[in-house]
């Protein structure tokens, strides 16, 4: 396929470009308008390891087929645009589900039980001067836990969470019928009746600023906000305030609205385990997802079809779904 021109984004994970570099006639650019007008029109596909493409970008690349995104969000390509012009997108969910969960059981465990805290104590020499560590105030046992997005990751997160013998409850746009745990039917239901809140939701128009003050008022004093899906989905002036003020209890935050531009207000709370954006990020599970981009490049040329499409554009492929 070398003779496929295909653009890659200039940063990204190296062994994924390195790949692409090796399988197809890679062209790595900072910006659009830094390619000539044969280079351009030479394209067919976009190799996205992060870089936003919309309109604008489609445009200027007059014979693109497809899209292949690496990461199972993919906010930062306007994908109905894409639709718009025949150009397939794609995504990599599945390979890093068990990934993510992971990170989130770990974060919430961390946020809940100070254990970032706890070690920064014992290598301060506390412990040997000061005597044992402070006790916890907040423990994960009798917790009522709400998970918002019952997708694959959700669905990981909540098996997970069962070997903990806590509750479980979720709100997703609608019932998910191999989720056996309690729905709720808004997300306002979901925070009043729980006390800890993970958000795996994705960013879209209908999720952006939904965790508000309003939702985080509802999670009670005792309360515990995990986000592990986008930052655009939280009002981060709101969680701050609640934050400083006792509204909730901590907050773990591996996403932020402006990344890797974390609010200050967010960095100087004491009851807050920060991650930076972290989730998928070991060289098996990122491997894995540069293999499931390259496959649908791969599979676009060789066959036209793709193994997963996004929802917006698995229309094109004649009846495809996303898998």
């Amino acid at each position: 396929m070398k003779d496929i021109a295909i653009l890659v984004s200039a940063r990204g994970h190296q062994t994924t470009r390195d790949r692409l570099f090796s399988i197809f006639d890679a062209i790595s650019i900072a910006s659009l308008e830094n390619m000539t007008t044969d280079e351009s029109g030479s394209v067919r596909a976009v190799a996205s390891l992060f870089d936003p493409l919309g309109g604008s970008q489609f445009d200027q690349l007059p014979n693109l087929e497809i899209v292949a995104s690496f990461g199972v969000g993919y906010d930062h390509i306007d994908a109905s645009a894409a639709a718009d012009r025949n150009i397939i997108v794609t995504h990599t969910p599945s390979v890093l589900d068990d990934e993510v969960a992971d990170i989130t059981i770990g974060l919430l465990l961390n946020t809940i039980r100070e254990i970032p805290k706890a070690e920064a104590y014992l290598r301060d020499g506390k412990w040997a001067s000061s005597g044992p560590y402070p006790l916890s105030n907040l423990t994960l046992r009798n917790r009522h836990i709400g998970i918002f997005g019952m997708g694959r990751i959700g669905k990981a997160i909540a098996r997970r969470l069962e070997g903990f013998g806590v509750s479980i409850a979720y709100h997703n746009r609608s019932i998910v019928k191999d989720a056996p745990y309690r729905y709720a039917n808004t997300l306002s239901d979901l925070a009043a009746s729980v006390d800890t809140l993970i958000n795996v939701a994705p960013a879209t128009d209908q999720t952006s600023n939904a965790i508000n003050a309003e939702i985080l008022k509802a999670l009670g004093p005792n309360g515990v906000f995990i986000n592990v899906g986008r930052g655009s989905t939280v009002v981060e002036d709101d969680l701050a305030a609640a934050l400083e003020n006792g509204t909730i209890a901590a907050a773990g935050l591996d996403v932020y609205a402006d990344e890797p531009n974390v609010p200050g207000s967010l960095l100087s709370a004491p009851n807050t385990v920060l991650l930076p954006h972290i989730a998928s990020a070991s060289q098996h599970t990122r491997t894995a997802m540069g293999q499931l981009l390259i496959d649908n490049l791969v599979s676009w040329f060789e066959r036209k079809t793709v193994l997963t499409p996004v929802p917006e554009t698995a229309h094109l492929l004649g009846g495809g779904e996303p898998v």
